[in-house]
């Protein structure tokens, strides 16, 4: 009798679903709180399309067969920083209201924290659950970044397009693909990167301390990035370094 190794994806792809329509309620619920113009809504409907794709097929790939809850967490943080891109493409119109934006990001940004533990509590920690949870924090940096921008200058771009550029560097030096080392300090610039960006966001300082501020993080950034690129360039030197030839000691008998 043949086995029925047959895998039903229904289940996590009905999650999947459900995220979308969360999200396409969250921006409903925002144009009628705002009056959202159609930059806001074609912003944030083209981030629930795409999150909803990609992430379907990555699941369809990896074979889980439960979403799982730390997931869970991290697809709500995707469906609020849906809603931060909105708002920031709105904001190329008009100022959105300081306090739903800095409500919608702040949020988004504690879950970050939240997500990783309920993984390991549950035992349900994943490759996949990982780099979704990665991608999440890399595009709100990405959009924060562009509404800094908008009044600090494009110098901001820097910091939201650094980990893209690190990326399709590694396209031609795959090297730069290689795992690494387990860092508290990558961790914690990471995590400064998002909280720096929306103090500045917020124009609640005057101006010159909000620069300080964005170029303290773009400081940091540098600094994570380069020490990591360094630390990879000098481990593939020694992995493709020539072996030395063995010397052998011959023992003469006399």
């Amino acid at each position: 009798m043949a086995l029925n190794n047959s895998y039903d994806a229904r289940p996590v792809h009905q999650e999947t679903a459900v995220g979308a329509g969360v999200q396409i309620l969250l921006l409903a619920l925002i144009g009628t709180a705002i009056g959202m113009g159609p930059a806001g809504w074609l912003a944030g409907l083209a981030f629930a399309v795409a999150t909803w794709a990609v992430l379907s097929r990555a699941l369809q790939r990896s074979g889980l067969r439960s979403f799982g809850a730390a997931n869970r967490v991290t697809l709500g943080r995707a469906t609020l920083v849906g809603g931060v891109t909105a708002l920031v493409a709105e904001s190329f119109q008009g100022a959105p209201p300081v306090t739903l934006f800095v409500g919608l990001t702040a949020v988004a940004l504690v879950l970050d924290g939240v997500d990783g533990k309920v993984a390991r509590r549950t035992g349900t920690a994943t490759p996949l659950g990982a780099r979704f949870d990665m991608e999440v924090d890399a595009f709100l940096i990405l959009v924060l970044s562009v509404y800094v921008s908008m009044a600090m200058g494009p110098w901001v771009l820097l910091i939201g397009g650094m980990r893209y550029v690190f990326v399709a560097a590694a396209r031609v030096w795959p090297w730069l693909t290689a795992p690494l080392p387990p860092s508290t300090a990558r961790k914690t610039v990471a995590v400064l990167q998002g909280v720096l960006l929306l103090v500045a966001g917020a124009a609640l300082l005057p101006h010159a301390v909000n620069a300080g501020v964005v170029a303290l993080a773009l400081g940091l950034l540098v600094w994570s990035f380069g020490r990591d690129v360094l630390w990879l360039w000098r481990t593939s030197r020694v992995a493709t370094a020539p072996a030395v030839p063995e010397v052998r000691r011959e023992l003469v008998a006399g």
